[in-house]
């Protein structure tokens, strides 16, 4: 029974992906809530059903009260005993049919599925941005809204269908029986509803703002503490622990007064109900016994307006305590929305197809990129790596070398100009082609909190267990691999290397990254400092495995270890975003200028560039 009503939408069904997802709350509820726009509508049926069947059961206890002061036992069960029979068979079985069917709709057709549904669209949502979107965010505040997003709208739904409808259905059927009974007890109620109005609206303007408020700063606290945890080993190398405590215990502290000015909030909307009901149960309850002795009212009508008040008296810290969670919802998923609705500024072209390489020649054209500012990036590049070429690119410490990597990858659009790989502008071929095509080693090679080998055929899905172990064997990889062991038990390549890789060295780690580009076996290679983890011993055991690897392939090599680039056809001298010097080795050591210097001044193969900026000034 329950997957039947778990099955009434497939919270992962294709979608249109949205690049400009709405920027204001209902809008982006109404679209990303679509799938279940029916079960909404079922749900808020039954609500309504429900509480007019509760209704009906205050009335209905009323009819008895008075059947009972005016009846003789004798006579109330020959004339009614088949009507209170009906009765009792409609408490004990339809009424909780109709209350298994409300719930079964919302606890089980609703919310485990939109939750679902929301988290994958969201997570979706987010992997499509770009590098640099990335850059500009703690990872930490962007998971943690990403979790906390679909659970709070789910809470708001929730709130809809569980309270506020049923509330609003209740409070009407009230009105509705106290009219049938004398229409002069509506007076109290109408009263009370204008000032339990007035205070639901002060309440809900408090409670938004202050929610969305309390929430930014939970995800501030995250974002920090993930981001101590994230870089442990240099928290623990500087010595900062007190100083990530005191830089925690800020955002924590923020925390800590924005939730207090929202209890605050809570606490007063507390101490006005207990006024307001208690004018509601003196109001009604005292108008009805006025009523009944000046004999305008009966018992039963009596019992029926004394049994609804002491209900909405029971209902009414439920219902405000809804709205305010409902509200709240909606402050945290407008918080959520913040970075689910972001739109996505990189994206593919209307038309654009997929990359179809052919040589695997690279032409930069005049290329400007300069991250927004006025310095850094790189400045009118005119480049052109011809097929089967192997370019080593050198230069300071922010003179653009990687700029130029991330703008290849369309990591980042450039400025200006334009970047083609066999003619084609890659701006105008889809993103996911485009990078299928480069394969990458860079500096820091974070692996995923997977085993050795999922992390290895990361490189190529589909490749096989033996497809593996011969990548990691051309990488020197394959003999440390068969000694690893987790604290799960796993070992070999079934070993998880923790987050981001932590538990093995720089050098392991740098060999399971060649080992994955080696299985990638793109045609067009990218080594960004590939060799800079590993010492020279392992660096001398796989250089074959790095020429082998660049054979019948493009390649740019970016390095300060000017031996590993040496050998390259040609060579890139690059400075404050401009190609100055270009040509092989030998030549540019001729030349006597930039390069000249590194090579001069390199101390076990590195580029000392404080030396050189001092020689070149």
């Amino acid at each position: 029974m329950f997957r039947r009503f778990e099955r009434l939408v497939d919270p992962y069904l294709d979608h249109v992906e949205d690049d400009t997802p709405p920027d204001r709350l209902w809008p982006f509820l109404r679209t990303w809530t679509r799938p279940f726009h029916k079960l909404f509508v079922l749900s808020g049926i039954m609500s309504v059903l429900v509480a007019a069947i509760e209704i009906g059961l205050i009335f209905y206890m009323g009819r008895i009260v008075d059947l009972l002061a005016r009846t003789t036992p004798a006579d109330l069960v020959a004339d009614h005993g088949l009507e209170l029979l009906a009765a009792a068979l409609f408490v004990l079985l339809l009424r909780p049919a109709v209350q298994a069917l409300d719930v079964l709709l919302l606890n089980n057709g609703v919310l485990p599925q939109m939750g679902a549904m929301f988290r994958w669209r969201a997570h979706n949502q987010v992997l499509r941005q770009s590098v640099g979107w990335f850059e500009n965010d703690f990872a930490g505040r962007v998971a943690n809204r990403i979790m906390q997003t679909p659970t709070a709208a789910g809470d708001a739904i929730f709130q809809v269908f569980d309270a506020i409808t049923f509330a609003l259905a209740y409070v009407i059927g009230a009105a509705i029986l106290l009219l049938d009974a004398d229409p002069r007890l509506l007076l109290p109620l109408a009263g009370w509803l204008v000032l339990y109005g007035g205070l639901v609206r002060w309440t809900m303007r408090k409670v938004g703002p202050a929610s969305k408020a309390s929430s930014d700063a939970r995800s501030m606290t995250t974002g920090r503490v993930v981001d101590a945890y994230t870089n442990i080993h240099s928290v623990k190398l500087f010595a900062h622990e007190g100083q990530e405590l005191s830089y925690a215990r800020d955002a924590i502290e923020t925390t800590r007064e924005t939730f207090a000015a929202e209890m605050r909030i809570f606490t007063l909307m507390d101490v006005a109900l207990v006024a307001l009901n208690g004018l509601l149960i003196v109001g009604v309850v005292g108008w009805a016994v006025i009523l009944w002795l000046q004999g305008a009212a009966s018992v039963g009508a009596v019992a029926a307006a004394t049994a609804l008040v002491l209900r909405l008296n029971a209902m009414t810290g439920w219902i405000m305590w809804a709205l305010s969670t409902f509200f709240r919802s909606l402050g945290v998923v407008a918080e959520g929305m913040e970075t689910i609705a972001q739109p996505i500024r990189l994206t593919d072209d209307p038309d654009a197809k997929p990359l179809v390489l052919t040589a695997g020649a690279i032409d930069f054209r005049d290329v400007t990129h300069r991250y927004g500012g006025g310095t850094g990036g790189v400045v009118d590049l005119d480049l052109r790596v011809a097929p089967g070429e192997k370019v080593g690119i050198v230069g300071r410490s922010g003179a653009g070398k990687s700029t130029l990597v991330k703008l290849l990858l369309r990591f980042y659009d450039p400025e200006a100009g334009r970047i083609e790989i066999d003619g084609q502008d890659i701006a105008r071929v889809t993103q996911v082609s485009l990078r299928h095509a480069i394969g990458m080693v860079q500096q820091d090679s974070s692996l995923l909190h997977r085993s050795v080998a999922d992390n290895i055929r990361y490189g190529r899905a589909d490749a096989g267990q033996a497809e593996v172990e011969a990548a990691a064997r051309k990488a020197q990889a394959h003999a440390f691999i068969l000694d690893l062991q987790d604290p799960e038990g796993r070992s070999g390549y079934d070993a998880h290397v923790g987050e981001r890789g932590v538990k093995l060295s720089g050098g392991q780690r740098q060999r399971i990254a060649l080992a994955r580009v080696i299985l990638k076996d793109a045609p067009i290679l990218v080594l960004d400092e590939a060799t800079s983890a590993l010492d020279s011993e392992v660096e001398a055991a796989i250089q074959d495995t790095l020429y082998g690897m660049m054979e019948g392939k493009t390649v740019i090599a970016i390095a300060h270890r000017l031996s590993t680039i040496a050998h390259m056809d040609r060579i890139l001298v690059i400075d404050e975003g401009r190609v100055i010097e270009e040509g092989p080795h030998d030549a540019l050591l001729a030349q006597g200028g930039l390069y000249a210097s590194f090579w001069k001044r390199q101390s076990g193969g590195f580029i000392d560039t404080r030396a050189a900026t001092e020689a070149a000034e």
